[in-house]
């Protein structure tokens, strides 16, 4: 039998290696992240320190990894263009604080109550405004802006890369560097001991350094330097709708997309699961710390997180350890950020956003369950058309239409013995949605006979169906007054 002890350093001894494995796929996410969301690069290694030291150490969920997110780089890009870097520390910061509120009001189960294409439909707009703005970073070219111009531009891109050599360079190394990591997973085992992303980068780098190619590298500060409090100034624009708009969106989807990894990861292995609401106020406390060092906003990161669980971690000494390579490699290797090509970067981030996509789900969704495709298809198309905040909820009010009318049917039996009274029964739930069928079913009725109109069967009915059905039942009546002979419409 195997004492305590042996098994707690052979879980640590698990752990250790594990550590390794995640930072070795979190470090080039959390520098393609920074680039991508228009902000220095070392803020999206602060987010991973902070996910890792803090988060990690944390209760809520044991082996789920936190750092800066994909998911999150267009609501960063798009806030950090309208409001400038230095309110990003405010947002993020306020995002964190307001975690914190809903963890403790116990509130964090209640994200799993969002309808799964929606989530899914969200994942799936990330990815196509991420593809469609990396498209660009890959041929070193400034972004024309929203997901509409930058689909609209790809193809004056197309001829301006046709057309210079450099931009060429920048695809090729791009897309290079998208093609490792695509060949990478059809290695044997133990050839993938080393992360697909990290191999892809390295040797981009190596090859750009060699070789001296005319491509774009990633712009470094120093690490202390990126660091930049919000200042007074910035809390005074909390005042703004539009800003307060922003944290909203912050808020809502940094908790859902890191709640959802968790019910993920949860399924990923049989140990602790997760605890919603203290995992909600750790992912608050990271992002209030990384709002003080106006850094990223974090969420848990799904592919880091499933990485984890892969390397056969046992506990959250992981996820802590990974945050110390983090801030080892930041303070002790700086310079090594600026050898690394943003096309690399930008590959990287394309074979993300393409993994948001649920290519693969779409069709058998679309055969079983057609809604619920629409509503996904929906999500993301709106998203891409206007922003992720306006899409998300565009997609929950088509999602929560959707139920309505499918939780509202109603079942309409007319009995007519020709002799006697007409009787009605009406199973269900009647409310306002259904009130058209069902006033076009009791006008069809004869006006010159009684009716008897049945609503025990009736699990819900709402006010605007109560009201009509008393109105009718009132008009028939009053027909029937100028036919004593019959009885009146009993309801």
């Amino acid at each position: 039998m195997t004492s305590p002890l042996t098994s707690l350093r052979s879980a640590l001894r698990t752990d250790f290696t594990s550590s390794l494995v995640v930072f070795l796929v979190a470090l080039p996410l959390c520098v393609g992240v920074a680039v991508a969301s228009g902000v220095p690069a070392e803020l999206g290694l602060i987010t991973g320190i902070v996910g890792g030291l803090l988060t990690g150490f944390l209760p809520g969920s044991s082996l789920q990894v936190s750092g800066p997110a994909a998911g999150l780089t267009v609501l960063v890009l798009t806030a950090v263009q309208a409001y400038g870097l230095t309110a990003l520390g405010v947002i993020v910061l306020a995002t964190g604080l307001l975690q914190l509120a809903l963890g403790v009001l116990r509130l964090g189960r209640f994200f799993r109550a969002i309808s799964l294409s929606v989530v899914h439909g969200m994942l799936a707009g990330i990815g196509l405004v991420l593809i469609a703005g990396q498209v660009y970073a890959l041929a070193d070219a400034k972004t024309p802006g929203s997901g509409t111009s930058n689909i609209a531009g790809v193809p004056a891109l197309a001829v301006n890369v046709l057309g210079s050599g450099p931009a060429l360079t920048a695809v090729g190394t791009g897309t290079t560097t998208v093609l490792i990591m695509m060949l990478w997973k059809k290695l044997p085992g133990r050839a993938q001991l080393l992360p697909g992303p990290l191999v892809a980068v390295g040797a981009a780098t190596l090859v750009t350094a060699l070789f001296d190619l005319p491509v774009e590298r990633v712009q470094v500060s120093g690490l202390l330097e990126a660091v930049q409090p919000p200042g007074q100034g910035d809390f005074a624009r909390l005042t703004e709708v539009g800003l307060l708009t922003t944290i909203v969106a912050f808020t809502l989807i940094a908790s859902a997309e890191s709640l959802f990894s968790a019910a993920a990861v949860d399924r990923l292995h049989d140990g602790p699961k997760t605890a919603y609401d203290k995992e909600l106020m750790a992912q608050g406390a990271g992002n209030t710390v990384c709002g003080l060092l106006g850094s990223l906003p974090m969420t848990a990161v799904i592919v880091r997180s499933a990485t984890n669980v892969q390397a056969g971690a046992k506990t959250r000494v992981s996820r802590v350890l990974h945050g110390v390579w983090l801030l080892l490699f930041a303070a002790l290797l700086p310079g090594a950020l600026g050898m690394i090509p943003t096309a690399a970067l930008a590959g990287v981030l394309i074979h993300a956003g393409f993994k948001l996509l649920p290519i693969k789900e779409l069709g058998p969704l679309w055969r079983e369950h057609r809604g619920e495709a629409i509503v996904l298809v929906i999500t993301a198309g709106a998203i891409l058309i206007t922003n992720m905040f306006e899409g998300v909820l565009i997609g929950l009010g088509l999602a929560v239409a959707k139920t309505a009318w499918e939780t509202s049917n109603v079942h309409i039996e007319v009995d007519d013995q020709g002799d006697g009274p007409v009787l009605v029964r009406i199973l269900g739930n009647a409310t306002f949605l259904r009130l058209p069928r069902i006033l076009d079913a009791l006008e069809r009725l004869p006006t010159h006979r009684p009716v008897e109109l049945n609503l025990a069967g009736l699990r819900h009915l709402d006010h605007a169906c109560m009201s009509a059905l008393q109105n009718w039942a009132d008009q028939h009546n009053n027909t029937h007054t100028v036919q004593p002979e019959r009885n009146g419409v009993r309801a």
